[in-house]
Formats: structure tokens, C-alpha cells, sequence
């Protein structure tokens, strides 16, 4: 058994094992075929807004919609080489979630460093909720 960590640590560890992207990187990526995927819970988007074109995927339900041998997978789900970039909203569940779904298989799965926040700030497309 491993010592212990805490969460500072944890993110360290985990974003070690990746390549990040900023906004421009993610809209291009989109634009390439990757998914966004969007797991801010819904007081956030309505809020905020929504990044044209991302999944809405709220994160206690991502890896059983974006495994791609799961019975409840969105269509986009077609298979373990889909390049999926996770949003939340400053970056940092987005790491733990990205974990999540290498864990399941998804090795291009990567996360948007500062999340919506950053994408926003950086004169990116938003839509109201």
C-alpha cells in the first residue's frame, strides 16, 4: 500500500502522465474530431453557458457514456482511440476524470487546462443554457 497523498500531489501525479491542452489546442482539437466533453453540473451552465458543440456529459455519469464496451455509451463512444478532451469548470476535476477514463482504456482522453473559465477568458465561443 502507498503512502498517502494529498490532492495537490494526486493532480501532480496524474497530469505527469498526459499532455494537457489550453483552449486554442481544445478548439482545434474539436474542430479535428475530437470531443468536448462538458462536466460541470448544471447550476454552472446555466450560468456560464455552454461551449458550442460539447457533450454535456455531468461527471458522476462520464464513464458509462464514453466507455465504448458500455450498454449506456452516447453514440460518440466508438472506441478506445477517440480523442476526448473533459471540461469542467477551472481544471481540476477534469484531471481526475481524465484518470478515470485512461483507466478505462481511453489514451487519448486529456483535459483543458483551466477549464471553461479558461476557454471563456480566452474569447472563445459561448451559448446561453
Amino acid at each position: 500500500m502507498s503512502a498517502p497523498v494529498g490532492i495537490d500531489e494526486l493532480l501532480e501525479r496524474i497530469r505527469a502522465g498526459y499532455d494537457r491542452v489550453g483552449p486554442e489546442e481544445a478548439a482545434a482539437a474539436s474542430r479535428a474530431g475530437a470531443v468536448l466533453v462538458d462536466i460541470r453540473y448544471q447550476a454552472l451552465r446555466e450560468r456560464d453557458g455552454l461551449i458550442p458543440g460539447a457533450l454535456v456529459i455531468e461527471r458522476n455519469e462520464l464513464e458509462w457514456r464514453l466507455d465504448p464496451r458500455g450498454s449506456h455509451r452516447v453514440p460518440e463512444a466508438t472506441g478506445h482511440d477517440l480523442r476526448v478532451v473533459v471540461i469542467c469548470n477551472e481544471g481540476y476535476a477534469s484531471t481526475l476524470a481524465a484518470a478515470s477514463l485512461h483507466a478505462l482504456g481511453l489514451h487519448r482522453a486529456t483535459d483543458l487546462t483551466g477549464g471553461f473559465q479558461a476557454w471563456r477568458s480566452a474569447g472563445l465561443p459561448v451559448i446561453p443554457s
